[in-house]
């Protein structure tokens, strides 16, 4: 490609063969990867994306526990991180950093399996330590996404819980992108008026890409004193506002437990520990409304409202 300016020739942007070649190379494999991807997510019957545009409402441990939830009434169940800077959810459901992930003679790799049957993704389960970070840029993320969606082998699952990073930027968008069918997305947040004004783009996000929210989940949502007193700590209303405002559903709230930060901290699933504890009772609750409504109501996606229309 050449320009006359002046009589005199420039010369613009050419492609060499050797370039066009790899360029051609990288697109033959993103669409081989694609396809495959396509074909694990049709062995799964239900993808939920759990989101939160607010950093630090304790998404991951949401994700887990209600992992959990599922599991303990009878599903098979997924979950992977798509958290690629800031991996977590492994460790919230028991496992190390830099375990692994087993490797198969066909190329794919198993999700670790953790009690009572839950399978685990997670780029954390790569690295050799919790304390290397990852200095990619955004094309990288997406990429390393698309390979663990492609050659993860997963199996036949009833649910996928998708655990997204804070924000609405490339590993959301990718998520969204390339998952055929996503069921809904699964929105945290806590009671504070903060997280309130950021967690509602979450919602208009999953509107503007006209996926269905499932509904919302409040995260240490009050604290119950031993004498039955209950105290707000972090305010009280936002998640039945968002819910109003939008047409979605109030899940359900989790009470602030200091069992939460100790299994957490210690690597162990909060849900098994503490299957008695308040929480645990809520995210039981909300498992099965989960179940109510994406199972029982059929494959039409929830009403997002009169607010959405």
């Amino acid at each position: 490609m050449s320009t006359q300016e002046g009589g005199r020739a420039s010369k613009g942007f050419r492609v060499s063969r050797s370039e066009y070649k790899a360029i051609a190379e990288r697109m033959k494999t993103i669409q081989e990867q694609q396809m495959k991807i396509v074909r694990n997510m049709r062995r799964i019957r239900y993808k939920i994306a759990v989101i939160s545009t607010k950093g630090g409402v304790g998404k991951s441990f949401v994700t887990a526990s209600l992992a959990a939830a599922l599991a303990a009434e009878g599903r098979r169940v997924g979950v992977f991180d798509a958290d690629i800077s800031g991996p977590s959810v492994h460790k919230m459901l028991g496992l190390q950093t830099g375990m692994g992930m087993p490797s198969q003679l066909d190329g794919t790799v198993k999700p670790v399996e953790v009690p009572p049957g839950i399978k685990v993704a997670s780029i954390g389960l790569l690295l050799p330590m919790d304390e290397v970070p990852l200095i990619w840029r955004g094309a990288i993320k997406t990429s390393a996404i698309r390979e663990l969606l492609a050659y993860v082998d997963w199996g036949e699952l009833d649910y996928l819980l998708i655990d997204l990073p804070p924000g609405t930027g490339d590993e959301v968008l990718t998520i969204t992108q390339i998952i055929p069918n996503i069921t809904g997305f699964l929105v945290v947040t806590i009671p504070s008026e903060i997280a309130k004004s950021v967690v509602k783009k979450a919602v208009s996000f999953a509107k503007r890409i006209e996926a269905p929210v499932i509904g919302i989940v409040e995260n240490m949502s009050y604290f119950r004193c031993s004498d039955g007193s209950i105290h707000y700590i972090f305010g009280r209303g936002a998640a039945e506002e968002i819910a109003s405002q939008y047409g979605i559903e109030l899940l359900g709230k989790i009470p602030i437990d200091p069992a939460i930060r100790e299994s957490n901290d210690k690597g162990k699933i909060f849900f098994l520990e503490n299957p008695e504890s308040e929480a645990s009772r809520e995210f039981l609750k909300i498992a099965r409304r989960i179940i109510e409504i994406v199972e029982k109501l059929g494959p039409k996606p929830p009403a997002w409202g009169p607010q959405m229309e």
